[in-house]
């Protein structure tokens, strides 16, 4: 793996750069790579990365451009899906995230009326009750992981919940979610095979559930929508396989990744936290701000189906194309002080992290709702939280987000 010292980004040559080293995101050294990248080479090429040859689109507008092209930038699987990992094989997870239209659009209907504004508004009242519970049992003044006692419990349970999951096993869901979002497992023969077995398992544990509502009138769970749907309710074993991994993936490591990702960002920026305690109804423009500036999902994947050019540099058949969402929600020039979390942002909606077109997050209602009803319950029993010790940060280039984030509460 080509490996650039953290330091770096200024002085190396630009065939060094290789923004899908895990090294530049364990280490939260990312930023002065794609900042060099915007100005000198928005649209690079790496020929020799682990995970093969590919282009890098670091500024927004050019990733716009992309997203706004299915026909030409392909998202299906059977041209290696959505991420820069090339899902062939027993990892090739045939989903409607990593499919074009009109396949995409026929399952995305199946599951988009769970996430509609009448279901965001039935959820709002429970999602309110098990924050401020959770809250209520943190202990103040004493260091604990964020992560494993807030973002993931409260991402894991909604997840449960949208799959009216057996309660007691929920805490596979979080494991299932970790093996299925680490594309690095792929790189490693014998770690590929332990996904591939996770992967199994799931499916095996999900399918009774499938029979079990499948032999129960239609409800509004996320597997009843599914098995009583005609697109969905037949699928193969590796497209079922496929489809749980996203709904997983997506309805837990992203909110989750911005859970923690708020802290890490009021702590850099304590005079945002004391401007939302000064004025609460700030929240509703912090939100899509947090959410711009942790990026928990930090590129997506598209593939050439016929010679093209993105910002007039030439693109063949067969290319592979990386849209970094974490350069595109530092450009400058949608941004300005991109860097700086700023709560009164006015255009940090323009945000890439729910992806841009036809494949915009389905759940971007519900990761905005979980975020915006953690603030206001952290408000209101006046809550600091600093980050009090080193942040430990998922070690891949797909997930962006920490694994362990030591921080101590006050209330002032």
């Amino acid at each position: 793996m080509a490996t650039i010292a953290p330091a770096f980004g200024l002085d190396v040559p630009l065939s060094a750069i290789d923004t899908s080293d895990a090294t530049l995101y364990a280490t939260d050294s990312w930023r002065p790579v794609f900042e060099r990248l915007r100005e000198e080479a928005p649209v690079h090429f790496q020929p020799n990365s682990p995970f093969g040859p590919f282009w890098s689109v670091s500024r927004h507008a050019d990733i716009q451009a992309v997203e706004a092209r299915p026909d030409i930038f392909s998202s299906d699987m059977k041209y290696g899906g959505i991420t820069i990992l090339d899902q062939v094989g027993e990892i090739n997870r045939p989903q409607f995230i990593a499919a074009d239209r009109p396949y995409h659009g026929e399952q995305r209907r199946v599951i988009a009326p769970a996430f509609g504004p009448s279901e965001m508004a039935k959820m709002a009242d429970a999602i309110r009750l098990r924050t401020g519970e959770l809250l209520d049992g943190l202990p103040i003044g004493e260091q604990f992981n964020w992560v494993q006692r807030v973002s993931i419990p409260l991402t894991t349970d909604m997840l449960a919940i949208l799959f009216d999951f057996p309660w007691a096993d929920r805490h596979k869901l979080t494991f299932w979610s970790d093996i299925a979002g680490d594309i690095e497992m792929a790189l490693n023969p014998e770690t590929a095979a332990q996904s591939v077995q996770h992967g199994k398992d799931m499916l095996a544990y999900f399918d009774r559930l499938f029979a079990e509502r499948k032999a129960l009138p239609p409800s509004n769970d996320l597997i009843s929508m599914m098995v009583h749907s005609e697109s969905m309710g037949n699928m193969p074993d590796q497209e079922r396989i496929g489809n749980l991994i996203l709904l997983i993936v997506g309805g837990n490591d992203t909110t989750r990744n911005s859970m923690s990702g708020l802290v890490a960002a009021f702590d850099r920026y304590p005079e945002q936290w004391r401007k939302l305690i000064a004025d609460p109804g700030k929240i509703a423009s912090a939100v899509p701000e947090i959410i711009r500036w942790q990026t928990p999902l930090a590129h997506m994947r598209r593939t050439c189906v016929a010679d093209s050019e993105i910002a007039g540099q030439p693109v063949k058949k067969g290319d592979k194309i990386v849209m970094w969402y974490l350069s595109g929600n530092r450009d400058e020039s949608v941004f300005p002080d991109a860097e700086q979390l700023d709560i009164e942002r006015a255009n940090a909606r323009r945000h890439l992290a729910f992806g841009f077109g036809v494949h915009r997050c389905v759940g971007a209602r519900l990761a905005e709702l979980q975020i915006q009803i953690l603030l206001e319950q952290m408000l209101a029993r006046r809550m600091t939280v600093r980050v009090t010790g080193q942040p430990e940060h998922v070690v891949q280039c797909f997930v962006h987000g920490y694994t362990n984030l030591p921080v101590t509460i006050s209330q002032h």
